[in-house]
């Protein structure tokens, strides 16, 4: 995400005129279109090596957990920090 936040400020800066990137305009062009490259080639190996898949299990295991203790709190049968009774 932050490499299309840079592009995109790039973009901005380049078309109002208010930075120059480099004397030839085609290089000026690489320049400001690269972080959305970086960005293709971020999202495809985070996708390829499963670590966008495991963060949204990740997640949803912790809402889990968290809905999971809360009905726990709600039946009187958990309390954060308190001891079992055997």
């Amino acid at each position: 995400m932050a490499f299309v936040l840079i592009g995109v400020l790039f973009i901005v800066l380049r078309l109002g005129g208010w930075v120059q990137f480099h004397s030839d305009d085609f290089w000026a062009w690489v320049i400001v279109l690269s972080p959305f490259a970086l960005a293709l080639a971020w999202w495809a190996w985070a996708d390829a090596t499963g670590l966008t898949q495991r963060k949204a299990m990740d997640s949803l295991n912790a809402r889990k957990a968290a809905r999971r203790e809360q009905q726990m709190e709600a039946l009187g049968q958990f309390k954060p920090g308190a001891k079992k009774k055997r």
